[in-house]
Order: C-alpha cells, then sequence, then structure tokens
C-alpha cells in the first residue's frame, strides 16, 4: 500500500480528494492535515465519509515520512511549505496556483506579489495528462492545473495540436463557475443570499488561469469569470479563429484522433438533444472532461466548449489521474465513477 498526506484536507478540495483516496485499493491515508481541525474527525467536517473513515485531522508536524504528499492549500502558502514537504515525500502534488506559471513575471503580475521560491518553479511538472503524460510517469513533483484553465485547455488544445486555428490571433474565454471553486472559507460575497438568483462576474480581465491557458496552448489567451447559481461545475466557452479552408469535418478529425484514446475525455458535439453540447451537471462527481465545438462556416469562427466538476477533474481527480501515472499504476484506478443524471 502507498501511503500518502493530503495538507489543507479540512477544504473542499481536501474532502473530495479524501473521499477519492479512501476508496482506492492501493493507498492508505497516513494523514489528513489540517490547522484549523486538528484532533476533530475528519467526517465531522466532510459528513459524506461517515462510516468511511473513523480517521482524525493531524497537525502537520505529525505527519512523517510517507510515498506522496497533495497539497490543498490556499494559494500563496504551498510555496512557503514546500521544502518542509518536499523532505518528507518522494512525490508531491501541488493543487494550488503557486507552480503553476514557470515565469516569475508573469506570476507576479496575474497574484501580485514576488514567488517565494523561484529556484523550484522548473522542477515542476503540469499536472495534466492530456498534454504532459510522459513527462508525469517520471515527475517528483506536479502541479495541479486551475479548474477553467484545464476546461479551457482540453477544449482548444486538438485545433492547436493539429494546426488548425490561427495561434496570433489567440484566443477569448468566457468562464462560468459554481460557488465551491470560492472554498470553504470564501467572504461575503458567497453567502447563499448574496449567491443565490446571481451571475456575478468576478473577472472581467485578467484572470489568473488565462496565463495557464497561454502557457499551455502557446497562444495570447484572454478570459472572463462569472460565478454563477450552482455549488459545483465549470464551463468555459472559448472563441479562436480557424485558418483558411478548415471545414467543419476537418474539426471533427481532430477532435475525435486527440481524444481517441484518452479516458476522460470525451467528445460531445450532437446536433439534437438536450445534452448536444457539454455540461457541468452531468459530470458532478466524475473525472470527465466533457469537451465540444460549433463552427461558423461563413466566418471561420469557431467556438469551443469545456465542462468539468471543478473539484473534480478540474482539482483533486486530476491529481490522483496524475498520481497513478507517476507511481505506474492504471490512469482510471479510483476514478471510474460516471456522475450521475437526473440530479
Amino acid at each position: 500500500m502507498l501511503r500518502v498526506t493530503v495538507v489543507g484536507a479540512g477544504g473542499y478540495i481536501g474532502g473530495e480528494l479524501l473521499r477519492l483516496l479512501l476508496g482506492h485499493p492501493e493507498i492508505e491515508v497516513a494523514g489528513a492535515v489540517s490547522s484549523r481541525f486538528a484532533g476533530k474527525r475528519i467526517d465531522g467536517v466532510h459528513p459524506n465519509l461517515r462510516s468511511v473513515t473513523d480517521l482524525s485531522f493531524c497537525a502537520a508536524e505529525a505527519v512523517g515520512e510517507c510515498d506522496a504528499v497533495f497539497l490543498a492549500l490556499p494559494h500563496r502558502v504551498a510555496m512557503t511549505q514546500m521544502d518542509h514537504w518536499i523532505q518528507r515525500s518522494k512525490l508531491v502534488v501541488d493543487m494550488t496556483g503557486d507552480f503553476r506559471l514557470d515565469d516569475t513575471e508573469v506570476f507576479q503580475r496575474y497574484y501580485g506579489e514576488e514567488h517565494l521560491a523561484p529556484q523550484l518553479l522548473a522542477d515542476f511538472v503540469p499536472g495534466l495528462p492530456e498534454l504532459y503524460r510522459e513527462r508525469l510517469r517520471a515527475a517528483d513533483l506536479i502541479s495541479v492545473p486551475g479548474c477553467m484553465a484545464t476546461a479551457g485547455v482540453l477544449a482548444l488544445y486538438p485545433l492547436v495540436a493539429h494546426d488548425l486555428i490561427d495561434l496570433q490571433q489567440g484566443a477569448q474565454f468566457d468562464a462560468r463557475t459554481g460557488s465551491s471553486g470560492s472554498g470553504a472559507t470564501a467572504g461575503p460575497a458567497n453567502l447563499h443570499a448574496e449567491r443565490s438568483g446571481a451571475m456575478r462576474v468576478f473577472a472581467p480581465t485578467r484572470h489568473r488561469h488565462e496565463a495557464e491557458i497561454s502557457r499551455h496552448l502557446g497562444l495570447p489567451a484572454a478570459m472572463t469569470a462569472t460565478g454563477v447559481e450552482a455549488v459545483r461545475g465549470v464551463q468555459t466557452i472559448g472563441h479562436a479563429t480557424l485558418r483558411p479552408g478548415v471545414d467543419e469535418r476537418t474539426v471533427r478529425r481532430a477532435f475525435r484522433e486527440q481524444y481517441a484514446k484518452e479516458p476522460f475525455v470525451r467528445v460531445v458535439a450532437h446536433q439534437r438533444g438536450i445534452f448536444r453540447y457539454p455540461e457541468p451537471k452531468i459530470l458532478l462527481g466524475s473525472n470527465f472532461c466533457d469537451v465540444g465545438y460549433a463552427l461558423d462556416a461563413d466566418t471561420g469562427r469557431l467556438t469551443v466548449i469545456g465542462a468539468l466538476d471543478n473539484l473534480v477533474k478540474g482539482g483533486a481527480g486530476n491529481a490522483l489521474q496524475c498520481f497513478n501515472i507517476r507511481m505506474g499504476l492504471p490512469e482510471t484506478l479510483g476514478l471510474t465513477f460516471p456522475g450521475l443524471h437526473p440530479l
């Protein structure tokens, strides 16, 4: 059994990761670190785990050596603790934004402060199996991308990989996210009385995930982000310009070829039906990312759509998928739940 620790286990991402790890046949949860809840039972904070575990949260000082550490800390905290966890684990999987960007100037521009561990940036492999699977097989440090970045990258990547869009013109993304994306300690803006019924634009320009999209796709990207009345789920709508002569059949073939062997990406672009385009609602709890597209043949304007559960494929599930790859385990182990319908 592989011994793993979750740091920041009291939050939504930490709780989702515990749910997945506790059901994984090759993993023993050695520690669930929470500064807020140390000494309290896990199922007192994550009630869905009742009868699944008798473990309690612990302090960081109580954690010994283990095979992997997953960091579900707030942004800007992981980089202050990284040296500590590297000494205690063979593998560190970071789910914060601290190591998602490999350029200190870009990091400062989007996060508003200087990076505190710049010497480690080049050592982190992006935790996006669909683009970096071979590098993940030997990675000791992994940085899982943001949820909206993952949906946006996977939606547009087939067109970039097959050289079907004009990279110089870049891409524009409009992202919608549920309230869990703000975390378990979110402020007044996420009170039910304020969030209910709202479609709140919280990042009209320069959302930090656009920098990740630019890094992974190699093009200029702009993103707006809106909070919608949902708890879980992310949907991104992206716009790009096709190269002259590219038709719908070529686009369809690029998507099919790119994701034919990917276990957790499904191409959804049907002519009719309620769910003919990617919809987060049917993905809740699953590690799938559904991607689709629509093409205006007269203008060459391409719209791509990505949808996922921000806590799973957008966070904890993607982290576990990377862990499986790194440890030489079946990639889908512990991640086969398909989602629910109706919900």
